[in-house]
């Protein structure tokens, strides 16, 4: 019999701790930036495209991440947002804007469109925060990691989901994705990959769900039958209870997916539902397909699957399992084109392909996983460290030239430290420095007419080098954001005329000291 997910996962996490006790760094491999398209149902109802064509902004922040949004000229502008480092609750706070609609507690993608998360350089790991999409279209998560997220207990975010989707979803597609729990809902965890709420078009590939009471559900309740068009392709379920995924109503499609370690059901087609399952490998699992915990039943049609050690346990009452010789019982008419691997090799192929860091290899039907094309235009070079916001922003290390246009302006800002001054960071001495009353805070150049500026240099003071953490620079005649991201240095943004520029700084890890704040024409 097996054990309860908590227990099953102290000896990996006791691993862990030893490592983080003893000061060692567990490397993992380098991530890659967005290549490919999307695939599935994601590719219908116009496709999935997310914010290709746009700007491409890093991040290392939630509040990075929610600045970014908030900075677009509107809600449906196209943004690429390269995500490196660790997101937590620590980290993110509610941004405002007229183009975006932000909460503290998650990562919030409310009534926006067309943005790419996408994980790069040495990874991307959201913990114990989730990522909600409500009334959005045209989203693209890539390459992430998502943990921990509780629905109880402390921190809470997002309901306990690792991504949930709700109220008017339309077109998104995750891939390359690593999300996992620590336990069940007793543990105070839910879904990992939860749809609800009239969400259609989605697609689910090449990711790792782990180590949780519940795998995803699409439609949260027996009459919420609004959701469906899903697909689910080249993905591990592994140490998964139940959901994997719970369907209720709609249409999805489950293809060359490993399911291991599915504890007490798998696949839950019930209220109406129908489920396309092809080539997929079941192992060591029990009644991982039918009609569970209801009298409301789904059904399913099933090709070329590969059941592995799996039990079945006897119909009876709500319990309505399709085995031990599942059979089709409906048919599902699949509007796009695929290549399915045999169910044979599938647990090779997902293990090389599928999950966050693996480099965005995929596989082309032959059981062999590729690599993402090199060529592609959208993938940028994943070892590059510097930021590719803009191609108006400059190499940090390059001094701007031209005349520092803060001598002889004016300056103010939010509450300064004790024995500083506004104007010590256009005095042209690095020597003195303007601090903020806390560890943020926002400090303005200004003039008495219009002046155009297009780079900003922020200088730390000596001693204070790389305590400046995310930041906006905003014109403060507009309140447009001009740029947003983290660190000092020179910053970058379209020649904009304007009275007043405010350097807002978000995070920090301690007190910054801003010896000078610098501004340039072009």
């Amino acid at each position: 019999m097996r054990r309860p997910v908590a227990l099953r996962l102290q000896a990996a996490l006791g691993t862990l701790a030893l490592a983080a006790a003893a000061g060692v760094v567990l490397t993992m491999p380098e991530a890659a930036a967005a290549a490919g398209g999307a695939t599935g149902y994601a590719t219908q109802n116009g496709g999935t495209t997310g914010g290709a064509g746009g700007q491409t902004v890093r991040a290392t922040t939630g509040t990075a991440i929610h600045q970014a949004l908030c900075g677009r000229a509107s809600s449906s502008t196209p943004i690429t947002i390269e995500v490196e480092g660790t997101i937590n609750h620590g980290n993110t706070s509610k941004v405002s804007g007229d183009s975006c609609n932000t909460a503290a507690d998650k990562i919030e993608l409310k009534q926006v469109s067309n943005i790419t998360i996408v994980g790069v350089g040495s990874g991307a790991v959201f913990d114990q925060l989730g990522i909600h999409i409500r009334d959005s279209s045209n989203i693209v998560i890539q390459n992430v990691t998502v943990r921990n997220v509780k629905k109880s207990g402390s921190p809470t975010s997002n309901g306990g989901d690792a991504i949930g989707m709700e109220s008017d979803v339309r077109n998104v597609w995750v891939d390359h994705s690593t999300l996992e729990a620590s336990g069940g809902e007793s543990e105070g965890y839910d879904g990992l990959f939860d749809m609800k709420d009239n969400t259609q078009y989605v697609t689910l590939s090449y990711s790792v769900l782990r180590n949780s009471g519940r795998g995803g559900l699409i439609g949260s309740s027996e009459s919420d039958r609004s959701n469906g068009y899903v697909t689910f392709h080249h993905n591990l379920y592994e140490n998964i209870d139940s959901r994997a995924p719970l369907l209720r109503g709609g249409i999805a499609h489950m293809y060359n997916n490993h399911y291991v370690g599915l504890n007490k059901s798998g696949i839950n087609s019930r209220a109406g539902a129908k489920a396309k399952v092809d080539n997929n490998y079941f192992e060591d699992s029990k009644d991982v397909l039918g009609t569970f915990y209801t009298d409301e039943a789904g059904s399913w049609q099933v090709g070329g699957n590969i059941f592995d050690n799996v039990t079945w346990s006897e119909r009876s009452g709500d319990n309505n399992p399709a085995g031990p010789d599942p059979q089709s019982n409906t048919t599902v008419s699949i509007p796009y084109s695929y290549t399915l691997d045999d169910a044979s090799c599938v647990p090779s192929v997902v293990s090389g392909t599928a999950g966050a860091n693996k480099g965005l290899r995929v596989s082309d039907g032959s059981c062999t996983p590729q690599n993402p094309d090199p060529t592609d235009p959208t993938d940028p070079d994943p070892t590059d460290p510097t930021d590719p916001t803009d191609p108006t922003d400059p190499d940090p290390t390059d001094p701007p030239s031209g005349t520092n246009l803060s001598l002889g302006a004016g300056s103010d800002g939010s509450s300064k430290a004790s024995g500083t001054s506004y104007g010590n960071v256009r005095d042209g001495d690095p020597g003195t420095f303007w601090s903020p009353a806390g560890a943020t805070g926002s400090i303005s150049v200004k003039w008495s007419s219009a002046t155009t500026v297009s780079k900003i240099n922020i200088r730390e003071a000596a001693g204070s080098g790389g305590t400046i953490g995310s930041y906006r620079v905003v014109n403060h005649d507009t309140g447009a954001v001009l740029a947003s991201g983290s660190g000092a240095g020179v910053i970058g943004f379209s020649p904009v005329s304007l009275e007043k520029i405010t350097f807002e700084i978000t995070g920090a890890s301690g007190t910054p000291k801003v010896a000078e704040f610098e501004t340039y024409a072009g």
